[in-house]
């Protein structure tokens, strides 16, 4: 029996976190984007469906772009005032790209000692030890998750069409200035000139 499956109960969770690595028993500090060892939480288990994928590192492997640095994160989301997550699809049909098909699972732990919260993201938090799993839950398909969290009302998704309506011009500056970074990577480079060829042309 899978490790997954044995804990695969309803856990009252203070914190989630996301990963495509099975039969975690323990999540352990990686070199962050903040240049150092941390693991992310959040406190909303829909919020962290999101990291389930990462579309310029799905983007480049399925089209066999050899990279053996770390893959660029690339996240299209936010959150609306009342503290509900919003994604944004910053190209047509980015959400089921990114993540229709894709498996995972989500850990759950009850109670983290040694925890700071992220004033940057609502509900979210860092911790730089190491955390014993307390659940796992394990979803089969990210982009039906997300849709299903969606229709409760737990997610709002703004696609593209609409996106472009009053974002379009923010949307061009923004690329734009990542691609012309003298600091970009080679896998992120790659990914923007595929994705964003008519504002890069």
């Amino acid at each position: 029996m899978k490790y997954c499956d044995i804990i695969n109960v309803e856990v009252k969770a203070m914190y989630y976190h996301a990963s495509q690595v099975k039969d975690i028993k323990e999540l352990v500090p990686h070199i962050s984007n903040h240049k150092k060892p941390l693991i992310y939480f959040s406190e909303k288990r829909e919020n962290v469906l999101v990291y389930l994928s990462n579309a310029v590192e799905k983007f480049c492997k399925e089209n066999n772009f050899k990279w053996d640095e770390g893959w660029n994160k690339w996240a299209s989301y936010g959150f609306d005032k009342d503290g509900i997550e919003r994604i944004e699809e910053y190209y047509p049909n980015a959400l089921e790209e990114t993540y229709k098909g894709v498996s995972g699972y989500i850990y759950s732990v009850e109670i983290i000692e040694n925890i700071n919260k992220q004033e940057d993201i609502p509900f979210a938090y860092t911790t730089s030890d190491s955390v014993k799993v307390d659940g796992c839950e394990y979803i089969k398909d990210a982009y039906e998750a997300i849709l299903e969290e969606e229709k409760k009302g737990n997610i709002r998704i703004v696609r593209y069409v609409e996106f472009v309506k009053t974002k379009k011009e923010w949307l061009y500056k923004v690329i734009k200035r990542e691609y012309n970074d003298p600091n970009i990577t080679l896998d992120y480079k790659y990914f923007l000139e595929n994705k964003f060829k008519n504002i890069l042309k």
